[in-house]
């Protein structure tokens, strides 16, 4: 893999990031707090530093990126560039986010939460944004049947599968015991974790067959209370080796955020099966899964909203809300 700094000096793409600053645990807006951008590994390249406005804003700033096609085929090359965002305000804590994510001809967003200076508990001043699931080494997921088993937990179980406002999220493996909980927002922790497991340049259908994976997985982790039947006090895991990739405090994408805000409350199911289907999906590069959803498959493959495309016949149903609705959505199955 080539190094970040012959990567930026071969930039010839150019994406867009745009910052927002909030209050943490008020969502209040922060005006006039300074926000300097640089390239991440070169501190001294500066970019950007501005104040936000009264939305607690910064204009977009506009990014030089690796070609656009590094991230529309295999490629050893890193196909986004890396920034690191600083920002202080009157009041309030210092924090620094470095390896934010930036891509060719999309609009990264980078929400930042600061802490007012006499806050209890450990500030966060740092926070570090692993390298992306496709280009990054991390575990491959451990294979699980794609219908579950539900859980006898003793609490009321609900007679059709609910949208969740919050899915609670353990920043670790399920037997970590010092991994922390993060209570995110159902349609935040989507948007977190399709910008952690696919590329914001695919195209708009491809982007929407893999969303509609990833809130399958999940509502069926909720639905059957897998971990909550083992004792655990979370809904769902950040490791890939059991569950998707969310990352705390990543940037995410404008065009991703649309997507999932129009079809957060759809799922997949098996006819006549209620739970939403486990969709397990790899890269088909990394690591092989004949069985299962492939990332680069559906990538190269689904050029139309309906079809993921792979071989072998396979019915499921698109579900949304109340209403029961058949589609031969893997149109050629799984690959």
């Amino acid at each position: 893999m080539k190094n970040l700094h012959i990567l930026q000096q071969e930039s010839i793409d150019e994406g867009r990031l745009q910052v927002r600053v909030r209050q943490k645990n008020m969502g209040t807006p922060v005006a006039d707090a300074r926000v300097s951008v640089s390239y991440s590994g070169d501190p001294q390249g500066k970019i950007e530093e501005t104040d936000t406005n009264e939305s607690g804003s910064i204009e977009a700033v506009e990014i030089a990126t690796p070609p656009l096609e590094y991230s529309m085929s295999p490629s050893e090359s890193q196909p986004y560039s890396e920034v690191t965002v600083t920002v202080s305000a009157n009041g309030y804590r210092n924090i620094t986010v470095s390896g934010v994510e930036v891509m060719p001809d999309r609009l990264s967003i980078q929400d930042i939460e600061l802490e007012v200076l006499d806050a209890p508990g450990n500030d966060v001043d740092n926070i570090v944004i692993p390298a992306h699931t496709l280009y990054g080494d991390y575990p491959a997921k451990i294979p699980e049947p794609e219908i579950m088993p539900v859980a006898e937990t003793g609490e009321i179980v609900l007679n059709r599968v609910v949208i969740p406002e919050y899915v609670i999220v353990h920043d670790g493996a399920p037997s970590d015991s010092t991994a922390a909980n993060y209570y995110v927002r159902y349609k935040d922790y989507i948007k977190n974790v399709a910008s952690s497991e696919i590329y914001a340049t695919w195209p708009d259908a491809t982007i929407r067959a893999n969303v509609l994976a990833i809130m399958s997985f999940t509502l069926n982790r909720i639905y059957t209370e897998f971990y909550r039947g083992k004792g655990y006090n979370f809904n769902i895991t950040s490791s890939t080796a059991y569950d998707h990739k969310f990352i705390y405090g990543r940037n995410i994408y404008d065009n991703i955020s649309l997507i999932v805000n129009e079809m957060f409350e759809n799922y997949l199911s098996r006819p006549n099966v209620k739970q939403p289907i486990l969709t397990q999906y790899c890269d088909g590069q990394k690591v092989s899964c004949p069985s299962w959803m492939t990332r680069l498959r559906l990538r190269i493959n689904s050029l139309q909203p309906q079809y993921l495309q792979g071989v072998g016949g396979i019915k499921v149903n698109i579900n949304s809300g109340l209403f029961f609705i058949k589609h031969d959505f893997f149109h050629y199955g799984f690959q």
